[in-house]
C-alpha cells in the first residue's frame, strides 16, 4: 500500500512540476480583444466625429477672421 502512495505522489509531483510552467504562462496571459463595435455604433460615432470637426472648423474660421480683421486694422494705423 505504501508503494502505491509513493508512487501516486511522485506522478502527481511530476505532473505538477511538467505542468507548471504552462499553468504560469496561461495564467499571464492577455485577454482576448474586446470585439469590433457594430455597424450602427460605428455610424453614430462617425457623425459624432464629424460634428465634432466641423464646429473644430468653424471655430477655427472665425479665429482667422478677427485674426485677418486685427491686421488690417493695424495696417491702417
Amino acid at each position: 500500500m505504501t508503494k502505491l502512495m509513493k508512487t501516486r505522489s511522485l506522478t502527481l509531483a511530476r505532473v505538477l512540476v511538467l505542468c507548471s510552467p504552462a499553468l504560469l504562462l496561461a495564467a499571464c496571459a492577455q485577454p482576448a480583444p474586446p470585439p469590433p463595435p457594430e455597424a450602427c455604433d460605428a455610424c453614430a460615432l462617425a457623425h459624432q466625429a464629424l460634428s465634432t470637426a466641423n464646429e473644430a472648423l468653424s471655430t477655427a474660421q472665425a479665429a482667422l477672421a478677427k485674426a485677418n480683421a486685427m491686421y488690417q486694422r493695424g495696417l491702417v494705423k
